[in-house]
């Protein structure tokens, strides 16, 4: 490699190609919803998209949820959410209740107790490709109190599987084997999916033209209940207490 034409300076560089580029499409997309929502929010709301309820799927959201968290509101997106096992350790996360504030000696910043806990409002966004796990997320999200759910109906299979044993033939068996049950007593979810609190479909003239109307409704929603009140700030460092009484 040089940049003269006689070769003089030239170097050799070694290129390792990756096998695919639908991670780099990935983080482009995401990137590029974050960045919406802090254009439309003056940075003051928060955005995490979960691809999964697997490993991927909880290192996102750890990756992201933890550096927002002081954001005054947040925008938790499970769309193309292919499902796993985790969402019942996101949804313990997000459901933590502020209960004190501490202060360091030497410090004006109020921390909080439990430390990581989100102190604004939230909304879920889902859509037609939200399923299995990814399904129960936003049921669980809405039955939590966290907020309301924008999109459209989520694919609606929840049965879990468990592989019961090899073929000859190198396949495998899949039995169905593990349904899911509300509170009420009634089995959830399964052949119909979870309704959106706010319907919102991302029409085809609208993300041709680069837009996400499910995103832009669910900032909407948001920046209501913050501008409402519903953020929690943290408080100023009240005076020291005087213990000469």
């Amino acid at each position: 490699m040089s940049s003269k034409g006689d070769g003089s300076g030239a170097r050799e560089v070694q290129v390792q190609p990756i096998p695919t580029e639908t991670g780099l499409r990935y983080y482009d997309w995401v990137d590029a919803k974050r960045q919406k929502v802090t254009e439309m929010t003056g940075g003051r709301l928060g955005y995490l998209h979960i691809p999964d309820m697997g490993a991927d799927g909880i290192r996102e959201f750890i990756k992201w949820y933890y550096g927002q968290i002081r954001k005054e509101g947040l925008i938790v997106d499970v769309r193309n959410n292919g499902g796993g096992n985790v969402s019942q350790m996101i949804i313990e996360r997000l459901s933590r209740k502020l209960l004190g504030y501490g202060f360091s000696r030497t410090a004006e910043v109020a921390t909080t107790y439990p430390v990581t806990v989100f102190t604004g409002p939230m909304a879920c966004i889902l859509d037609e490709d939200s399923s299995s796990d990814g399904d129960i997320f936003p049921y669980m999200f809405r039955r939590a109190g966290l907020g309301p759910l924008i999109g459209k109906r989520s694919w609606g299979g929840v049965v879990g599987i468990a592989d019961r044993g090899a073929l000859i033939d190198g396949g495998q068996v899949f039995v169905p084997e593990f349904g899911l049950m509300g509170t009420e007593g009634q089995w959830i979810i399964e052949g119909h999916g979870v309704d959106p609190d706010i319907v919102v479909d991302n029409d085809p003239e609208s993300v041709i033209e680069g837009r996400d109307p499910q995103l832009e409704r669910a900032v909407q929603e948001v920046m209501k209940q913050v501008d409402a009140g519903a953020a929690k700030p943290l408080p100023p460092r009240p005076a020291g207490p005087d213990k000469t009484r």
